[in-house]
């Protein structure tokens, strides 16, 4: 086994995703057809040998919990050790409200770190899409004799984020906070791989001075300490999930094959809950143009430019397009759908028109019937 244990934060509501996370967290927002956000994650990791992992939760967990399981599509399963899901059990005072920031989610479930037996933590995100070479990154890490490091993009994001200059020693000289778009250094992808003795010494000076947030209060204090952070820069499609408006993003992003082919590399595949079903059916006059269609599907409509997952009815000339529906749901016959997204199990009757916008997509809630 390796010296490795990873540690994912799956506590983020993200209230920019508005109905789409009013009952599950980001980290379980269904993505792609079939899959969930903490695939990418708990894949990454598991196609890098990092069998033990803690995934922290606090609140809206149910839906994760059904997903993940065991963590037996992980090979997490175990008698010992393994996947293990954490809620706030480290310090009673979190047991309610929400966490400040990532660096008090990591002080809810100290006694956990303190007590895991690799030598090394890699923090990351429950809603990052991303297939992440971590064998890389361990490689850079362990050559660059860092404290620290910090996984980034090799392109700049469009959400807000921070990023990581680097000093003619090639480590970490500074940090910048709250950029969007082109930015000097790296853009962070939030995620890291740190010793586990620095860490919880970084931990416990952050809980002395009462800091809260990673990045804008824990990270600077850490260099700001003659803390190394080295970089690694990921090659290849990564998106922080943090706004309905990204996410619609990142689905139509989806559609590009190079784009896939960068996420769901065959040497680094995607493992998801296993869903058993037939193959999707695909109706005489029935047309599907630049879309993704799952497995279990009754397909008698026109699909355009749209997401569709498993189980998914489609009337006779119905027309979809830049549209993702999820699981389980019934359209019925000509209806006409434009920019929706459909939470699972929703049913529109015969001659449904819903047509929201391309930059603020229509929500439909799960189990809604329109």
């Amino acid at each position: 086994m390796r010296d490795y244990h990873g540690i994912i934060f799956a506590y983020h509501d993200e209230p920019a995703l508005r109905e789409l996370t009013a009952h599950r967290t980001a980290a379980s927002l269904p993505f792609c057809g079939r899959y969930r956000l903490i695939d990418f994650a708990l894949s990454s990791l598991r196609n890098a040998g990092i069998l033990d992992v803690g995934v922290i939760m606090q609140r809206d967990y149910q839906s994760l919990l059904d997903h993940i399981g065991s963590g037996k599509a992980w090979d997490m399963s175990r008698s010992t050790r393994g996947l293990r899901m954490l809620p706030p059990f480290g310090l009673p005072q979190y047991h309610t409200g929400d966490y400040t920031g990532t660096m008090e989610a990591l002080l809810a479930v100290s006694s956990y770190i303190g007590n895991i037996d690799e030598n090394n933590v890699i923090l990351m995100l429950g809603n990052l899409c991303a297939n992440l070479d971590l064998d890389a990154a361990i490689r850079a890490h362990e050559a660059s004799g860092a404290d620290a490091t910090a996984i980034c993009a090799d392109h700049e994001l469009p959400s807000t984020h921070s990023s990581y200059v680097l000093g003619e020693d090639g480590l970490v000289s500074r940090m910048e906070m709250f950029r969007v778009g082109a930015s000097e250094g790296h853009p962070s992808l939030e995620a890291y791989i740190f010793r586990k003795d620095k860490l919880l010494a970084l931990m416990d000076a952050c809980e002395r001075r009462n800091l809260h947030r990673f990045h804008r209060d824990a990270v600077p204090f850490f260099l700001e300490q003659g803390g190394k952070m080295a970089v690694y820069v990921h090659p290849g499609y990564a998106r922080i999930i943090r706004t309905a408006e990204g996410y619609v993003e990142a689905s139509r992003d989806m559609l590009v094959p190079e784009n896939r082919r960068q996420v769901f590399p065959a040497d680094r595949p995607v493992r998801t809950k296993e869903h058993e079903g037939v193959s999707t059916y695909y109706g005489e006059n029935s047309s599907s143009r630049r879309s993704l269609v799952a497995d279990n599907c009754i397909i008698d409509g026109d699909l355009r430019d749209s997401t569709i997952f498993s189980g998914v009815k489609i009337g006779k000339g119905s027309t979809l397009e830049d549209c993702i529906i999820m699981r389980g749901c019934t359209i019925g016959e000509n209806v006409t759908l434009k920019h929706v997204i459909a939470d699972k199990a929703c049913s529109f009757s015969d001659g449904t028109v819903l047509i929201g916008s391309e930059k603020l997509p229509t929500l439909v809630p799960k189990n809604s019937k329109i």
